[in-house]
């Protein structure tokens, strides 16, 4: 048995998993704060940490109940994979590690981008990464590498997502009443691939491609290697619209763009 203490939570706008990116560097920017708890001479333990780029940051996935032995990751396109060989968060101890961008240190508070942790995730500790050591060129990709199908060994950016004026002026309409980044995020899930996938929250209709962003539902195309998001609408239906006043945003969207759905 082992006993672990945190010794700060993770302060993020990421409030669900749905919303959190697949990696650090899939987080696009996203920032936040690592703040440390007080009483233990961490303000002492941090010295020297700010002349890093990068930290490493090893946290608990408190948001995950059980493991499971083989699972789909995102940017598998052959079938389940071992835990071990992948990043998923389902894992007998629910340990994560993730290298984000050091901004700055304030007093316990540690300012960082990239992050890909939930708001409220524990953090067990802090070590910096060393380019020399913990880059290692040349290293295989794993199934990743047989899985591209002979193009890029990272199949991130095998698609082009392209957004048509209706859909770039409903989504920018989205953005700024909610600060959902909903163009971000659709273009990153987007460029792993348009295949059906839970996790990715896409589903194949009898009218083409749906990606479902939090409440927010996008209709897409497919060309070979090109993506076309062709719609935005809301997710909720017409009665749940005007039932509920939370929902203003979607019931002043639908008014905007009765033709959406």
């Amino acid at each position: 048995m082992l006993t672990l203490t945190p010794i700060g939570y993770v302060r993020a706008p990421l409030g669900s998993k749905v919303e959190a990116a697949r990696q650090p560097r899939a987080g696009r920017g996203t920032t936040g704060r690592i703040e440390l708890v007080a009483g233990r001479n961490f303000e002492h333990a941090l010295a020297d940490l700010d002349a890093w780029d990068y930290i490493w940051v090893l946290f608990w996935f408190d948001r995950n109940a059980g493991w499971r032995p083989k699972v789909l990751p995102p940017r598998s396109r052959t079938g389940r994979k071992g835990v071990f060989a992948t990043r998923s968060p389902h894992r007998p101890n629910p340990l994560g590690l993730s290298a984000v961008r050091l901004l700055r240190i304030e007093d316990l508070t540690l300012h960082v981008r990239d992050l890909d942790m939930l708001d409220g995730t524990p953090v067990l500790d802090l070590k910096p990464y060393v380019p020399y050591t913990d880059a290692i060129a040349g290293a295989s990709s794993g199934w990743l590498e047989a899985d591209a199908r002979g193009s890029s060994p990272d199949p991130i950016a095998e698609y082009a997502v392209e957004w048509n004026a209706v859909a770039a002026e409903r989504a920018t309409w989205v953005e700024q009443r909610t600060g959902l980044p909903l163009r971000e995020r659709a273009t990153a899930t987007l460029t792993l691939g348009p295949e059906p996938h839970p996790y990715r929250r896409i589903r194949r209709g009898p009218n083409g491609f749906t990606l479902a962003v939090k409440e927010w539902r996008l209709r897409f195309t497919v060309a070979g290697r090109a993506v076309s998001v062709t719609a935005v609408s809301s997710g909720y239906r017409a009665a749940q619209v005007a039932a509920g006043a939370e929902l203003a945003v979607h019931r002043e969207f639908r008014e905007r763009w009765p033709d959406s759905g």
